[in-house]
């Protein structure tokens, strides 16, 4: 398999249970993968009131044996979602508060969900930073 569909299937496996992940914990998902030309909203989830736009940083490790270890890494995928990505897609949202005529007090924020996916162990641990905007 291509490094290109790799990552494309990492990035899919991860939103899936991402989206698994938050219905477990009391979210209603409600969209999934609103894009414009200018960015994407992976999920838009719903708790308590609140829209939750949760951008999915997936990546693929390793069982350490204790279970799927999301240490040892350079970077976390958290620090992808940088000062830019956070401005972009704070640009889809209002696209999105406008295309789906959200009333305009709809209290709303950003969360990221990291997705640790061992494919080979059929294993996931997720990390999850809510109101990072």
């Amino acid at each position: 398999m291509a490094l290109n569909n790799t990552k494309k299937f990492i990035g899919a496996l991860g939103e899936n249970m991402a989206a698994k992940y938050l219905i477990k914990n009391g979210y209603a998902v409600i969209d999934r993968n609103f894009r414009r030309p200018w960015g994407e909203i992976d999920i838009v989830a719903q708790k308590s009131g609140i829209l939750h736009f949760v951008e999915v940083k997936s990546v693929s490790c390793k069982d350490n044996g204790n279970g799927v270890s999301d240490r040892g890494r350079e970077v976390d995928p958290e620090d992808n979602v940088n000062y830019f990505k956070l401005k972009r897609l704070n640009s889809v949202i209002q696209s999105y508060l406008g295309y789906k005529n959200v009333k305009q007090d709809q209290e709303w924020q950003i969360d990221i969900l990291a997705v640790f996916v061992d494919v080979a162990n059929k294993k996931a641990k997720m990390r999850f930073t809510e109101d990072v905007g």
